[in-house]
């Protein structure tokens, strides 16, 4: 019987281990734009076309390479940032799997250009498919230039599974901001085609934020920063967060070890510890966090993406975290915090002499008159008439009804679909309707008393309402005198061009400008008068939230974010007409009993309870 094991080939070795590093073209642009920053470079140019699929080229002015070293670089676990295991830990570059390059160039075709400085002419390096087509002096500038073409022209399989183009603009730019908030030493210019995204030049980390997230008209960035600072001997730590008024389901939060960013749950809950009864148990503070720490007491070998990290003192790096963003936010007096400082203060005396101290004196002229007459008397006020109406009991009033009961109701559990239909057949057709406290409507049903949030109705009716319009292409739409300018950065443009449509079905109108700004110039009719700018942010917001959740629906979240927005508040009075028409179209919804997010609209009293207890 022969032998059954055997070497693979290196092309399909690199196939094998491209499925692991380059999952879609955001990898191949992490994996590049780490090499250049490892390379020293100073400026990074980056551009691609058709979200990565067609072509994605990185420029930089690094120390570039000799004509050995850009061949073996494509070489797998040829690297030049370690060279035996104890490196491992040490490391101080991006870099070091000597896997990528190899892995790009067995699934995309790749021209290499690169020069160093000692040298006249440059090299050229074709690849495609782990084979190299052509390698030649060639004239070029200082650095390294990498184009990326047709990635996974080889795997098609690979290929068809991509995501839309806005999908996979989105992952590139998530990665590239993970790299420019951490490298701020380096300008970075990005461009989409013809269309320049970034121009970031070299600047300090709350600049770099604010150039990169500043078009967010909601997060305000250099409002809402807080900075933290503290070092220790086992880490250094320093950044910023957010306030908590500022805290969002869709927080924007980056950590970072030695330059590199990393994804860390442990910590996670340590920022949101410091914030605890600070913001709802739904929101999350922004921040950026960075830790500088020993490499040796950290290991980044885990996985090839190496954002997952372990650290050797874990739970006391935890404690320095909590300690660091709580008093970072009770020197701003967000929270209450003591401050035992006393340098600068001024000494008060310990003793005071008491030798001739007098009390102030005042003088008053007791004739003077401010009414400017002497003919001034005080009417004569008759004390028991005024109080003789309280030993008078008054009827209560027929329209409005103040009970308070002294023990808790028992509401009835939510009803069965039989049960809706005999509340509807209960209603009481001539029966009044009372407002109570100008939040709930009371009504009479034959078997007792129905009590309804007309607020959490009025979502539910205008939910059905914006859902139906959204899923059938019908809403209607009214234009505004002044359009509002939304701007947006980068990311989120992406993803409000996919909610676009469905705005469109229930009204909204847009005119889209340049640098990832929309002017509104009309709304859905049904929109309350509130701000239509943070309206739209909140929507998206909730959207890029749901997006992450395969088995929710954006449609869903967009129809309640309207509706909410747009419904009766609590406290607002309604008159007899209104209050019947809000009855009449709630149950015309299909669940008149719970809002889309699950909160019970109406309760009923039977006639029983209400008799026992009188």
């Amino acid at each position: 019987m022969s032998d059954i094991i055997h070497l693979l080939p290196d092309s399909v070795a690199n196939q094998i281990a491209a499925g692991e590093v380059i999952q879609r073209p955001a990898s191949v642009l992490k994996e590049l734009v780490e090499n250049s920053i490892d390379a020293g470079a100073t400026f990074i140019q980056i551009l691609i076309k058709d979200a990565g699929r067609t072509l994605i080229q990185v420029v930089d002015n690094g120390k570039g390479m000799s004509e050995t070293d850009a061949r073996m670089a494509f070489e797998r676990h040829a690297t030049s940032k370690i060279k035996n295991a104890d490196d491992l830990f040490s490391l101080r570059t991006m870099g070091f799997r000597g896997e990528a390059l190899a892995s790009i160039a067995a699934v995309a075709q790749v021209e290499l250009r690169t020069r160093r400085a000692e040298d006249e002419l440059g090299v050229l390096v074709e690849i495609a498919g782990t084979r190299v087509f052509k390698q030649e002096s060639v004239q070029c500038d200082l650095g390294t230039s990498f184009q990326v073409k047709n990635l996974f022209f080889n795997v098609p399989a690979r290929r068809r599974f991509l995501k839309s183009d806005n999908v996979e603009k989105s992952h590139i730019l998530t990665e590239f901001y993970r790299i420019a908030l951490v490298n701020t030493s380096v300008a970075f210019s990005f461009f989409d085609g013809d269309e320049e995204i970034f121009q970031l030049p070299a600047s300090n980390n709350k600049i770099r934020i604010e150039n990169i997230f500043g078009k967010s008209a909601k997060k305000r960035w250099q409002q809402q920063l807080l900075s933290i600072e503290t070092s220790t001997n086992l880490v250094s730590i320093f950044g910023y967060v957010g306030k908590p008024e500022y805290a969002q389901k869709s927080a924007t939060q980056y950590f970072f070890v030695n330059g590199r960013y990393m994804r860390h749950p442990y910590f996670h809950k340590a920022v949101l510890l410091a914030y605890n009864q600070m913001i709802q148990a739904s929101e999350s503070p922004n921040y950026f966090i960075y830790f500088d720490v020993d490499p040796q007491t950290i290991d980044v070998n885990i996985h090839p993406t190496k954002t997952e990290i372990k650290f050797e003192n874990e739970q006391a790096i935890w404690s320095i975290l909590t300690a660091a963003v709580k008093e970072a936010l009770g020197k701003f007096n967000v929270i209450p915090s003591i401050d035992f400082d006393q340098e600068g203060a001024v000494d008060i005396p310990t003793t005071i002499s008491v030798e001739n101290v007098r009390p102030p004196q005042t003088n008053f002229n007791p004739n003077y008159n401010p009414f400017g007459t002497s003919n001034y008397k005080r009417p004569v006020l008759d004390w028991e008439d005024l109080y003789g109406g309280f030993e008078k009991k008054e009827e209560p009033s027929e329209s409005v009804i103040d009970w308070e009961p002294e023990t808790e109701i028992i509401i009835t559990p939510s009803f069965t679909q039989q049960e809706q239909q005999k509340v509807i057949e209960n209603l009481e057709t001539r029966a009044e309707n009372y407002q109570y406290k100008n939040r709930f409507i009371l009504t009479g049903l034959k078997s007792g008393l129905l009590m309804i949030d007309q607020h959490r109705a009025h979502t539910r009716i205008l939910f059905d309402l914006f859902l139906s319009q959204i899923e059938n292409s019908k809403g209607s739409s009214q234009q505004v005198l002044f359009p509002e300018i939304l701007e947006l950065s980068a990311d989120d443009a992406l993803f409000f061009e996919q909610i676009i449509p469905d705005l469109q079905h229930v009204g909204f109108e847009f005119e889209t400008m340049e640098n990832h700004t929309y002017s509104v110039k009309g709304v859905s009719s049904h929109v309350g008068t509130g701000s239509v700018i943070d309206l739209l942010l909140e929507m998206l917001d909730k959207a890029k939230t749901t997006a992450q959740d395969p088995t929710a629906s954006i449609h869903e979240t967009i129809s309640l974010s309207l509706a909410e927005a747009s419904s009766i508040k609590s406290g607002q009075r309604l008159s007899s007409e209104e209050m019947s028409d809000l009855i009449d179209r709630l149950f015309a919804c299909s669940n008149h009993n719970f809002t889309p997010d699950g909160k019970k609209i109406m309760t009923i009293f039977s006639q029983d309870e209400l008799e026992k207890r009188f």
